[in-house]
Formats: C-alpha cells, structure tokens, sequence
C-alpha cells in the first residue's frame, strides 16, 4: 500500500540534490524514508522547522515540484542578503541531510479554481482540473514564480488542454527563474505560452523582450481575452498591489482571481495585516459579542492566563501579555501557532494553515483566532 507524507504532521526528510537555478536560487530536492511519497496540490507550501546558531526558526516554503512526481518534493530558494534561513540553506544544506518539515498547507491551489475537480474526488491528482475550455493566466515576480511553477509542471506531466499564458517578472535576464525549462515546455505545447519581463539587461545579455514592469499595455498584448481567463498570482507585495489595480481597470471580475505573497525570510517578525484578509468582511468581531468585551484564556499546563477582547487575536493578546507561544507568519498561513482548544469558542478566519480534520478535533491557530467566550487552551 502507499503511505502518504501528508497524513503525518511533521517528517525528517533527506535531501537527495541541490540544483542552482540562478545565481541566487537553488532548488533542493527532498525524499521520505521507506515506500512513502508526496500528496499535496499545486500551490501549496511546506514549513520548516530548523535550528540556526540555538535558535529556533519556522520558515515556509511554497513546493515548487508537482505532485505528478510524489516521490520527490522540492523547495526553490532565494538567497535573500540577512535572511538566516534562505542563506542557511544555501551554505550548509547538502545531499544527505535530513531536515524535519511540516506536512503541506495552502489554498492557493488550483482546486480553487471554478473549472476545479469534484470534491468527491480522491488520491495524488484529486485537483486536477477538468481543462477542456480551461484558461489560465499565471502572473508572477521573482521567487513568488515556485507555487506556479508546480501548477504549470503538473499540467504539463498530465498532457492538460488548458490554455496557459505563463507572464513572469524578474529584474534581469540573468534573474529569470526557471527560464529554460519553461522555454522548454512552451516549446513543445501548443497550450502553454511563456513570457517574461525584465527592468534591466544582464551582464553578458542584452534584452530584447518585454522591458519594464507589468503593465496596462503589457497585459493587453500577451492576454487579449483576459477577461476570459482565470487569474493566479504570486510576488512581492507591491507587485500584487499593482495586479489588482491592472485588473481592475479592464474591469476583470476578481472572483476569476487568486493570489498568495508571503516571504518569511524578508520579515525581522511577526507580521499583522491591517486589512481584511481574504475570509474577513472587514466587520470584525461580529459574532456576538461587541467591541470592548473582554474574554479570559488560559493555558491548561502552564497556568497561565490573560484578558483578550472580542476584536483582539489571541496570539497578540497572549504576546501582549508576556505568555509566549510558537509562531511565524501571523497570518493564518504556515500553522506554526496551532494549538487544541479544550473549552470556549472562537471566530478563526485562517488562509490555508490548517486542515478541516484538525479544526475538528479542536485545533486553531492562535494568530487568527478572536475568542466569542471564555477560553481554554492546551499549553
């Protein structure tokens, strides 16, 4: 029979290669011990967990392979300057070290998409698309290029007949990730077509595509019929910004668009986003109780307890409080804060950091959770 990675929480995996893709990215390719392999879809991410000179660290990474090749995951990385993990990973791991990863987490997938697989569905391709008459438009920049690139391998490995217009993002020749193997596949499928958009000349290259940033002009020229295609999107935050806003202009309907943008390595700490995130109506706490009520949470092991308002996040009422707990993004996302709630109720609007199987059994993740009552957590 065979055994899923995917049903465990964490696993110690072997990096079996380490392949340069730019002159600062590398891919590193991992395998599980025994007859196990890779079940996830397209787009979603791992979370490492890694110890650097005594210090804890979570970082995620989004699998940058697709799960048409389950016995091997690989992560795709950016060495960022003063970024701990991305240049740990760079200098020091190597064939035969083991490394303990979280099991993959994300919506940013390509079930999301309306011409998405039945529910019903099982097994390592229960996302795949029905992509007769299926058309996307992936837009990208820089290392936000991984999660796309895993949804492009595996509709490539699966002969798909969706439509792909594949735009990418990067400031030089010189930095466009994957570049050969994406030439390569658009050479030989008539479906996908690649382009990418560089700000500057390389050293030893002069470019002569698409110049600048993504733009109105840009947009129109490589997908005339955008408002016929489903929209995927991964970069830096002001990229997706300047998207949305392209997007809006030719009056694309944004229930046609998907997005993810999160760089661990680039944050000194934990992050709170101002906004409404994707599954916030911007009401806040509106669940019963109002604005200036204050609930009391306890940790059951250690004994402690802190007040937290009914619009407060309990991690940041807990931080606030001096009661520390694991966390990293902040945003309902890497499942670095999970934790089994054993009394009370909460208002939890996550992004993909956890699974439906733990929310009922308890789970929650404290960086996006408002307590409705009294609460009590196993910690």
């Amino acid at each position: 029979a065979v055994d899923y990675w995917e049903d465990d929480d964490t696993a110690e995996l072997v990096c079996r290669n380490v392949r340069d893709i730019t002159h600062d990215v590398k891919s590193f390719m991992f395998a599980a011990e025994g007859n196990r392999v890779f079940d996830f879809e397209p787009g979603q991410f791992v979370t490492l967990d890694l110890e650097i000179d005594g210090r804890q660290y979570n970082r995620c990474y989004t699998i940058s392979s697709p799960p048409t090749r389950p016995h091997l995951l690989t992560i795709t990385v950016k060495r960022v300057p003063g970024g701990p993990v991305s240049n740990w990973l760079h200098d020091n791991l190597l064939p035969g070290r083991s490394i303990t990863m979280r099991a993959p987490l994300g919506v940013f997938t390509l079930r999301s998409s309306p011409f998405g697989a039945s529910q019903d569905a099982t097994g390592p391709v229960a996302w795949l698309p029905a992509t007769y008459g299926a058309k996307y438009l992936f837009l990208s920049a820089g290392s936000g290029i991984t999660p796309l690139m895993s949804m492009a391998r595996a509709l490539f490995d699966l002969g798909s007949h969706a439509d792909v217009i594949f735009v990418h993002n990067a400031r030089t020749p010189a930095d466009i990730v994957f570049r050969r193997e994406l030439e390569a596949m658009a050479a030989v499928t008539p479906n996908l077509r690649f382009v990418a958009i560089c700000e500057e000349d390389a050293p030893g290259e002069r470019w002569t595509g698409l110049r600048g940033r993504l733009s109105a002009g840009a947009l129109a020229a490589v997908a005339p019929d955008l408002l016929e295609r489903v929209v995927y999107t991964c970069g830096p935050s002001p990229y997706m910004t300047a998207v949305r806003g392209l997007l809006a202009e030719r009056g694309f309907s944004m229930g046609n668009y998907h997005e993810e943008s999160f760089s661990f390595d680039q944050l000194p700490g934990s992050i709170r986003s101002t906004g409404p995130g994707p599954d916030d109506d911007g009401g806040g706490a509106d669940a019963g109780a109002s604005v200036g009520t204050t609930f009391r949470v306890e940790f059951s092991r250690s004994g402690k307890s802190f007040a937290c308002g009914a619009d407060e996040f309990i991690l940041d009422a807990a931080l606030a409080a001096g009661v520390r707990h694991p966390s990293s993004c902040s945003q309902g996302m890497c499942g670095t804060c999970k934790a089994t709630k054993l009394k009370g109720e909460v208002d939890m609007q996550h992004n993909g950091g956890i699974r439906p199987k733990e929310v009922a059994l308890g789970k929650i993740l404290l960086c996006c959770s408002k307590p409705m009552t009294d609460v009590q957590i196993d910690g």
